[in-house]
């Protein structure tokens, strides 16, 4: 049923708190205001205002009311100050690559404290004892 181009929603509780609940999902963080208007473009019942603000109401302390399932952080601490070259390394892998030279996966080696990269080119199944020949030779 249709009122002045809009669905009319009959006395369902349950099928006007969908709709709200629909709408608000839509425009969580867009504004009291939005939301009612998402509401009220295409449904009207009696009230429809009134039931809009009380579910945002209700829907908002449920949020802050939420349990924390994270773990609380810490104090913040200090990085540690590195103070030679080549103790603190990172190191990764650049996969996927298109064969070239039988190779198709570059070895990525980082130095912290120089900030110097080395590039080796190896394969994709470069196995542990390999990685360290690689590293040995190259690095």
């Amino acid at each position: 049923m249709l009122k002045e181009g809009k669905v009319y929603v009959l006395r369902d509780k349950e099928l006007r708190i969908k709709i709200i609940h629909h709408n608000v999902l839509m425009v969580r963080h867009r504004g009291r205001c939005k939301m009612t208007e998402l509401v009220t473009r295409n449904y009207w019942w009696l009230g429809v205002m009134r039931d809009v603000e009380k579910y945002i109401n209700d829907y908002n302390i449920y949020q802050r009311m939420k349990n924390r399932t994270e773990i609380l952080v810490g104090k913040l601490k200090l990085s540690e100050v590195l103070e030679k070259p080549w103790i603190h390394l990172m190191v990764d892998f650049i996969t996927k690559l298109p064969l070239v030279a039988r190779k198709d996966a570059i070895l990525v080696v980082y130095d912290r404290l120089s900030k110097i990269m080395y590039f080796v080119t190896t394969t994709e199944g470069t196995l542990a004892e390999e990685l360290a020949r690689l590293f040995r030779d190259n690095i």
